[in-house]
C-alpha cells in the first residue's frame, strides 16, 4: 500500500468517525487541529460538558495489527503536546477534558472500537 491509500485511508476513518460520534450526540468543535508539524489532534468534540480529543486509527484488515497498537507512548506525548496548546489557546472553557482512541478496521462495512481516557496529561 502506498502512503497516498494510507492518508485517503486515514481520511475515510476519521469521517467514519467523526459521524459515529456525531450519532452517540457528540459535538464536533474541531477537526485536524494542527499544533506543530508533528502535534495534531484528529477531533475536538463535546461530549456534554466535558472536552474530548479524540485520536482515530483505521486499518483495512488486521494484516499489520490492530489500530490501537500504532497509540504509543511517543504518539501519546505528541498528542499531549497538542492537547496542551489546545486548552491554552481556546477561549472555551470545560470543567472536564479526556483523550479517547478511536479504531476503524474496515472501510465497507466498518468495525468501530472506542476506548475513552486514554493517557495522562
Amino acid at each position: 500500500m502506498n502512503l497516498k491509500n494510507n492518508i485517503d485511508n486515514g481520511k475515510k476513518g476519521e469521517d467514519i468517525a467523526k459521524k459515529y460520534l456525531q450519532d452517540l450526540g457528540y459535538k464536533i468543535i474541531e477537526t485536524n487541529w494542527h499544533y506543530s508539524k508533528n502535534a495534531e489532534i484528529d477531533i475536538i468534540a463535546e461530549d456534554n460538558k466535558t472536552l474530548v480529543f479524540v485520536e482515530v486509527k483505521t486499518r483495512t484488515t488486521l494484516n499489520y495489527g490492530h489500530p490501537f497498537e500504532s497509540i504509543n507512548q511517543r504518539k501519546i506525548e505528541k498528542i499531549n503536546t497538542a492537547i496542551t496548546a489546545y486548552l491554552q489557546l481556546t477561549e472555551n472553557k470545560y470543567p472536564t477534558y479526556r483523550f479517547d482512541g478511536i479504531a476503524i478496521i474496515g472501510l465497507k462495512d466498518p468495525t468501530i472500537e472506542h476506548l475513552k481516557n486514554l493517557g495522562q496529561f
